[in-house]
């Protein structure tokens, strides 16, 4: 890999990851959780978006920067707790990231791009904030929501289901059907789209 801006920011990026305490094991390898789970965006992008950005590129690659840092559990319970949780976390991943980039040599704009990517300004509107949450939505679902549903009461994980689609594109939908999951993964799937 030459060495750019973009490929010096992307190896600062992966070093953060890399310094997360978690591991999981994939295919028999061990890995910092927070890179296993970057890898997994970036993989998803480039399904997704044929030419994406630089800036739209290491956004997605940084979008849970050290997020273990700051576990939800500093933040109090409830829903209002959780979406300050996020919230700040967006900011200082999109802060660290900029400035990342800024040292690489990137001018202001682009790492204010990428830095208001990862805060997902403008869902809904800018399709590059789109596919990053497509990227997050079909990475959470192919590899976390089994694991997950078995921790959440029924009805309100039937109402995250609802509220993960709402931010899907029509071409995450298609993808987020065709992914593998259990029968009893599948059924909520489905039971919260027949809701």
């Amino acid at each position: 890999m030459s060495d750019t801006p973009y490929s010096q920011t992307l190896a600062a990026i992966d070093a953060l990851h890399a310094e997360d305490p978690r591991s999981v094991e994939v295919e028999g390898e061990s890995l910092p959780q927070e890179l296993f789970y970057a890898r997994r965006m970036s993989a998803w992008l480039e399904t997704l978006v044929e030419a994406p950005s630089e800036p739209l590129q290491l956004a997605v690659r940084a979008q849970h920067l050290q997020r273990w840092k700051v576990p939800r559990e500093a933040y109090p319970e409830g829903r209002v707790g959780y979406l300050t949780w996020r919230r700040d976390q967006g900011k200082r991943a999109g802060e660290t990231t900029a400035g990342l980039m800024e040292a690489a040599g990137y001018p202001a704009e682009a790492a204010a791009r990428a830095s208001s990517l990862i805060r997902k300004q403008g869902l809904g509107r800018d399709p590059e904030t789109q596919a990053l949450e497509d990227c997050a939505c079909l990475v959470f679902l192919e590899n976390y929501f089994g694991d997950f549903s078995r921790q959440v009461e029924h009805d309100h994980l039937i109402r995250i289901v609802q509220k993960t689609w709402k931010k899907m594109s029509p071409e995450a939908h298609a993808l987020a059907l065709a992914l593998p999951m259990s029968d009893e993964a599948r059924g909520l799937v489905e039971e919260a789209l027949a809701g």
